[in-house]
């Protein structure tokens, strides 16, 4: 029984004289952690920022490619009603 006490104690010690380096240890880490949420948080701010401005480029393009569509249409009419013209003009 004695000899299972020995390791025992040792490892209580042990873990008493790390107790408090480990507290010391901990207030750092927690305070590093602190640092790193303040960091994710302004990089979640700024993802969200970015999305926004990518949604509105997003309808930017969309207006512009519905417009370029309209004209390429109109274009396509004109130049048709142009061949029309061109072709009863060479009938008469």
């Amino acid at each position: 029984m004695t000899s299972r006490m020995i390791p025992v104690a040792l490892l209580g010690g042990c873990l008493a004289l790390t107790g408090c380096a480990t507290t010391s240890e901990l207030d750092s880490l927690r305070a590093e952690m602190k640092d790193v949420r303040g960091v994710a948080e302004k990089a979640e701010a700024d993802a969200a920022a970015a999305r926004s401005t990518a949604d509105r480029a997003l309808a930017t393009s969309s207006s512009a490619m519905a417009t370029a569509n309209a004209a390429k249409q109109q274009s396509d009419e004109t130049a048709a009603k142009i061949d029309r013209m061109f072709k009863k003009a060479m009938y008469k």
